[in-house]
């Protein structure tokens, strides 16, 4: 583009994570028909997130005991994930712009005896598991025998990831990092996983719990991405929660961690009095964590009214030239009827909004989740492989820098 034009001088996207709102068309393929991680919650109980209701999210689709607004505050849509898959990569990825041809590898049955057998070599080590595992059932399972022995505990999800879990105690955290590195490089070609996650945890028998020290190293992505483009822009770009393990630190200029959905909302919140360009990008993962692998309902349903209080501050801290986007890179339907707790192939929603636009425009659905990308792109005069942007729909009153 020969002409940079600039209609906000900050974004601010923040990804609710998991928080899907119904079935894709080709949920069939993944055996999540009728799965509907906001639906299903809505209807559990009537949900207090006024803020949410208020700039569009209840105008989206139906939301059982929500009405939708009158008059929204915000741009409101959903988004389709054009790649094939249902985790965080995948969601993130696509966001940034980047469709993959295939998805990433899941290992239903556990990983190849000689992946497992090569990686126990290179850490000096035996391992525990080696199968697809809820990580808290995992730790009641061995978490005993991993603590006489010595040996990590290795399990996987639905999700392409391999995940390693270590008690802080016996196995140090630096030392469990090491390990996630090698098996991040043993973890390539056909074995090409999305994520090798750390997993510390303490405690004693019966009462062993993850601690905040998780780290993820994922696979590095191709170019050009979002990040990148916003790099070459000069743009800064600063990460909140697992943004900057996702994108493998390329185009993140700064970065915090994150204990939980309230520190990330805390650090966002201190983040906009010193940051005043740029994007700020937020991953909020409870929603995911906490409560829709663990098919808690009633949790689910706490943390968005949460997050919902939380967002009120937030929204009277915004200026002018800021945009805020809410979306999510995926579905985990905590629905008890369905016994999986692995994530869902669902729509996520888009909700934009603006201080100094706020006309409640409808964005429709878009038919992949680089739409978002593009538009963040868009603003600051570049742009994105993929994706059909949305910026004019947001910005009708604003003229070009």
């Amino acid at each position: 583009m020969s002409e940079t034009v600039k209609y906000f001088e900050r974004i601010i996207w923040i990804v609710l994570d998991s928080v899907g709102i119904g079935e894709l068309p080709d949920a069939a393929e993944y055996g999540d028909v009728g799965r509907d991680t906001l639906g299903h919650i809505a209807r559990s109980r009537p949900l207090k997130i006024p803020n949410l209701v208020r700039l569009g999210l209840a105008n989206i689709k139906p939301l059982e005991y929500l009405t939708p607004a009158a008059e929204a505050l915000g741009s409101y849509g959903k988004g389709a994930t054009r790649s094939p898959g249902k985790d965080t990569t995948t969601g993130h990825w696509e966001m940034a712009g980047i469709w993959l041809d295939q998805a990433f590898p899941v290992y239903p049955g556990g990983f190849p005896k000689a992946l497992i057998a090569e990686f126990e070599n290179q850490i000096g080590r035996r391992t525990l598991g080696n199968k697809p595992a809820s990580g808290t059932e995992i730790l009641k399972e061995l978490g005993d025998e991993h603590v006489r022995t010595g040996f990590p505990i290795v399990y996987t999800s639905g999700d392409s990831v391999f995940q390693i879990a270590a008690h802080e105690d016996v196995i140090p955290v630096p030392e469990l990092y090491r390990m996630c590195e090698i098996a991040r490089k043993l973890l390539d070609g056909p074995n090409r996983v999305g994520r090798v996650i750390a997993r510390p945890f303490a405690g004693a028998n019966g009462d062993y719990r993850r601690t905040e020290r998780r780290h993820d190293y994922a696979v590095e992505p191709p170019r050009p991405m979002l990040l990148d483009v916003l790099a070459d822009k000069k743009v800064p770009v600063f990460g909140i929660g697992k943004i900057h393990d996702i994108y493998n630190a390329r185009g993140v200029d700064d970065y915090v961690t994150t204990k939980n959905n309230a520190d990330g909302m805390a650090k966002l919140r201190e983040a906009l009095k010193s940051r005043t360009r740029g994007l700020i990008f937020v991953n909020l993962v409870d929603f995911d964590m906490l409560y829709g692998h663990r098919k808690d309902v009633e949790g689910f349903a706490r943390s968005l009214e949460e997050f919902d209080e939380l967002l009120g501050p937030l929204l009277e801290e915004l200026q002018t030239t800021d945009l805020l986007l809410l979306t999510a890179d995926h579905g985990c339907d905590p629905d008890p009827v369905n016994p999986t707790t692995d994530h869902s192939r669902e729509y996520v929603p888009i909700v934009a909004y603006s201080p100094g636009d706020a006309d409640g425009t409808n964005l429709g659905i878009r038919e992949t989740l680089a739409d978002m990308g593009q538009t963040v792109a868009e603003n600051f005069g570049t742009w994105i492989p993929h994706g059909t942007g949305f910026l004019s729909l947001l910005t009708k009153s604003k003229k070009r820098a």
